[in-house]
């Protein structure tokens, strides 16, 4: 996370996210930077729009929502589920009755 933390902090400062200033940052902060991460946080972050990236809510970025289909009623789905699972709980107690007698 102090990866990110510093890539952040960077774009506030208006330095540039590059592998020296991000290992600069880490090592004054006390953390010992992996160049291998050092190298893979830049390459990532190349191609985005760190401003941009900051206004768009991450939920939304991680997880599209699908929107809902109209006239969709969920509580007649929960009350056929519950039908469903009463019938199937019957059909496994005959099945096993049978096994014994």
């Amino acid at each position: 996370m102090e990866y990110v933390y510093t890539a952040l902090l960077l774009h506030a400062a208006k330095k540039p996210v590059d592998e020296a200033h991000v290992s600069k940052v880490l090592e004054a902060a006390g953390v010992k930077a992996d160049p291998a991460r050092v190298k893979a946080l830049v390459a990532s972050l190349q191609e985005v729009n760190i401003e941009e990236a900051i206004k768009t809510p991450a939920v939304s970025m991680a997880m599209p929502q699908a929107p809902a289909a109209a006239g969709h009623d969920a509580k007649a789905d929960h009350k056929k589920s519950a039908e469903d699972d009463k019938k199937t709980e019957e059909e496994a107690a005959a099945g096993l009755g049978a096994l014994f007698g």
